[in-house]
């Protein structure tokens, strides 16, 4: 069926923005690269980036190998998560645990924003808060202490969540389109904003004392908006967070792809691994960017951020990276795992007609 013109004038839009944030030079690094020095980063990127098109013809028997293991486990995976007695045996579990999905998420948030309090960088350790905030700094350092402990506690979240909100809009301005890394956070954001504090908290605790015994209250405008977007929070969520994957996946191992190749030769994985260098770091930027699209489908949700957790665990202590900036990468996987599928996820809409949704 042909796209109504809109769309596929949106369509085409989403595909030109893309292809030109890609083009785009940013600053230093992804979380990959944490483990290079800055002077490794700067000629990394002053170096003219390799041929992935050549990798890829040079090495076409190997990558199609793997690409046809990847569609096997992906076709597996489907497979189990849609069979039905699995999912009347695990659904009703994946049901209860729901609720806990945006709990998660929130504390996730909370601990990231005190995170940045402690160690003065905004979102990661290449963005301190002197380089955005100047003589400021002092003050961002208390909003994000503030801001951490009130997503922690479940109080003020929605002032709480406006307030990140204008930080995030600070550091884009100062920053530009390499904030791309970080729409995660962004995505985190605006669930807050929309949810609130969801059932746990002291604003929900709050809520539930004072309309104890009063009649209910007639329906308005606000209400009726977030009664329509809290459906949506986490489609909001799953976008960003796909698209801040494939970004940062995107910049170091495609636009500067040397940083991925001297990361690869400085840890010796070629030989660790029995791959070329080169094949390493075009395969794992197809295996980033696939994580992303996933994530932005909605499709084998619980698999993929399992799938993540556990190469990011194993990244973190093979190369001993630091953890703070990793903690949102760690805390939404979970919360994906409790909250599962939204009614607008890919799986969500293969699943419509069954009783519970995929199990994976």
């Amino acid at each position: 069926m042909l796209l109504k013109p809109t769309w596929r004038r949106l369509a085409g839009l989403f595909v030109s923005v893309f292809g030109a944030v890609l083009s785009l030079p940013g600053i230093a690094s992804a979380h990959e690269v944490y483990v290079l020095s800055s002077s490794s980063i700067a000629e990394a990127i002053a170096t003219p980036s390799f041929n992935i098109l050549a990798v890829i013809g040079r090495e076409a028997p190997r990558f199609l190998i793997w690409a046809g293991i990847a569609i096997a486990l992906v076709a597996t995976v489907y497979l189990i998560s849609m069979w039905p007695a699995l999912g009347e045996r695990l659904g009703p579990l994946f049901k209860r645990i729901k609720r806990y999905g945006p709990l998660i998420a929130r504390f996730t948030i909370g601990i990231s924003f005190l995170a940045c309090a402690y160690y003065q960088a905004t979102f990661g350790p290449e963005l301190p808060f002197s380089s955005t905030f100047g003589p400021l700094s002092g003050l961002i350092t208390i909003v994000f202490a503030v801001l951490g402990v009130l997503a922690i506690l479940g109080l003020w979240v929605r002032p709480a969540a406006f307030t990140a909100l204008v930080i995030f809009g600070c550091t884009v301005w100062s920053h530009g389109i390499y904030m791309l890394t970080y729409a995660n956070y962004l995505g985190e954001m605006i669930v807050l904003l929309i949810m609130g504090t969801h059932e746990f908290g002291l604003d929900s605790l709050i809520a539930r004392r004072r309309q104890a015994g009063l009649p209910a209250a007639k329906s308005s405008w606000l209400s009726r908006t977030q009664q329509y977007l809290v459906p949506r929070s986490f489609m909001f969520l799953r976008v960003l967070f796909g698209a801040a994957l494939i970004y940062a996946s995107a910049y170091a191992k495609i636009i500067h792809n040397n940083l991925a190749l001297f990361t690869v030769e400085q840890y010796h994985l070629d030989k660790l691994l029995g791959f070329s260098p080169h094949f390493l770091v075009v395969g794992a930027a197809l295996v980033e960017i696939a994580i992303g699209l996933f994530f932005i489908l909605g499709f084998e949700i619980r698999f993929t951020a399992v799938f993540l957790l556990f190469w990011l665990t194993l990244s973190l202590i093979f190369f001993g990276e630091i953890v703070w900036p990793h903690l949102i990468l760690i805390g939404i996987p979970i919360a994906y795992i409790f909250y599962g599928y939204d009614r607008y996820s890919l799986g969500g809409y293969l699943s419509r007609k069954r009783r519970y949704e995929p199990v994976l």
